[in-house]
């Protein structure tokens, strides 16, 4: 009768002090990245205001991301999994439309707080650095895709309009992340952050004309 020895599975190595604090190093670096590209944007964000706010060497930040483009796709890549964090976190008994508007409203909220990282569309750099990063790539189509299974599913309970192609729904959702309207709106000082969210949910979901 043949018998195996059955061994412990090896228990996976403890981070060197060294690479925990490359890890803490990086976070801070990603942490002040979206700070200054949701203050100022990316065209106005130095690679120099980086640096000193981590409080380290333009050299040493090269080390961690070789340019200002890598530098706003470490930015993203965190937003989005911060994004993906939130809707798998959502209830699964909520409707597709009250799922879209749950997302939403989280966007405005972290727009308001003033964490959701500014991008240019038509920077060519920019764009070329995020085709190539393959974690943002992954994160977006993940997104994208429950999103739009959401969309597909709402307006075939007729909660949104079906004759809208769902990429258009799609596209002016992530809009809602950049929107200006929010900032203006905090700056009359009319309006609370929680009321500003809401009438930017109505006028996304509910559009302009009376029913």
């Amino acid at each position: 009768m043949n018998t195996r020895i059955l061994k412990s599975p090896t228990p996976a190595a403890r981070p060197s002090f060294r690479q925990q604090m490359h890890v803490a190093r990086e976070e801070a670096i990603v942490q002040a990245v979206n700070r200054l590209l949701a203050e100022k944007g990316f065209d106005a964000m130095t690679v120099d205001e980086v640096a000193a706010e981590v409080g380290i060497a333009k050299a040493s930040l090269y080390r961690h991301f070789p340019s200002k483009e890598d530098l706003a796709a470490a930015a993203m890549v965190r937003v989005l999994e911060d994004a993906l964090a939130f809707i798998k976190d959502l209830d699964a008994n909520i409707t597709p439309l009250q799922s879209l508007q749950a997302v939403v409203r989280w966007a405005l909220q972290v727009q308001l707080a003033g964490a959701m990282p500014t991008l240019p569309s038509t920077n060519s750099s920019l764009h070329t650095a995020l085709t190539k990063n393959q974690a943002y790539l992954d994160r977006l189509m993940e997104v994208s895709e429950r999103l739009g299974a959401w969309i597909e599913a709402a307006q075939a309970n007729r909660s949104l309009d079906g004759s809208l192609p769902p990429i258009a729904i799609l596209y002016t959702l992530y809009a809602r992340a950049c929107d200006p309207v929010p900032g203006f709106l905090k700056g009359t000082g009319e309006y609370t952050d929680e009321a500003i969210v809401e009438l930017v949910l109505r006028t996304c979901f509910q559009g302009l004309n009376t029913r």
